[in-house]
């Protein structure tokens, strides 16, 4: 334990008191077949994003409490937690965030966010449908930079929304926070992309660049988000070790020159069942 922490009733905790792990928060339970589940629910609808936390929840990391550990009891960690404790707010707040240079992170976000209709507390409601109990505790502020940072990890590496963009930002994510959570989104779902439709895309190429280039960019969850939306958006990609996603952007050139909208991967097999009705 370093001077950035005390003990509370034998538990590690902050400066404030708060602890990494509240005595009440239940012990992870690995349930494989739980997740596997979930993800078929998934697969039925991609935008039902309260069974992804599901996903999760059934397949937990052994290495997250060591990550949380070091990065919340650390004076790095006490400093973000002072500066930036709750993002969704700070996230959602447009006007203040195109204050920024023209050319920012900041205004890459906003521009990613108000062309797809998302907002950072949508995200949040979508975990909160998932009926998971919230605790005061480290682990608690740790899982929610998580999540909140998603839609700033499109903005950064330049995967889309499509289904294909998605797998790639969870492989980009596990290479940085490994877990068997985003291995069976990443690849599983890649995998079903490939049986949508016979293609020459070269799907796994692209997501193996995808957990690659997350092993290479320090972990989003441990740097100042104020800080990296007021970078240059090019430089941010240089500094983070992000490079340009060849694979992707070759699978979506693929797809369109076969008549596939890389947004529907759908679309043209209920075209051809039309035509045959």
């Amino acid at each position: 334990m370093n001077e950035a922490t005390t003990t509370m009733t034998g538990i590690d905790s902050a400066r404030d008191g708060t602890p990494l792990r509240h005595p009440q928060r239940p012990k992870p339970k690995y349930r494989p077949l739980e997740a596997v589940r979930n993800f078929r629910e998934l697969l039925k609808d991609k935008e039902n994003t309260a069974v992804v936390f599901k996903i999760y929840e059934a397949l937990p990391s052994r290495d997250f409490m060591p990550r949380v550990r070091a990065l919340t009891l650390s004076e790095h960690g006490e400093k973000l937690r002072q500066n930036e404790p709750f993002l969704p707010a700070f996230l959602d707040d447009h006007d203040s965030l195109r204050r920024f240079p023209a050319g920012s992170v900041a205004h890459a976000y906003c521009d990613f966010m108000e062309r797809e209709g998302l907002t950072a507390a949508g995200l949040v409601a979508e975990s909160d449908a998932s009926g998971r109990p919230t605790y005061d505790d480290l682990v608690q502020w740790f899982g929610f930079r998580q999540r909140d940072t998603h839609d700033l990890m499109h903005v950064l590496t330049g995967y889309g929304r499509d289904a294909l963009g998605e797998q790639c930002v969870l492989l980009f994510t596990h290479g940085q926070s490994p877990s068997q959570g985003h291995l069976l989104l990443g690849y599983a779902g890649s995998l079903h992309i490939k049986k949508l439709r016979k293609s020459a895309a070269p799907v796994m190429k692209a997501t193996r660049e995808a957990h690659r280039m997350g092993k290479a960019c320090p972990p989003l969850v441990s740097l100042s988000i104020r800080d990296l939306l007021a970078k240059d958006l090019q430089q941010a990609r240089a500094d983070l070790n992000i490079a340009e996603p060849h694979w992707y952007r070759e699978c979506h050139r693929v797809w369109k020159s076969e008549g596939i909208d890389p947004y529907d991967l759908m679309a043209p097999i209920r075209e051809d069942s039309a035509l045959a009705a």
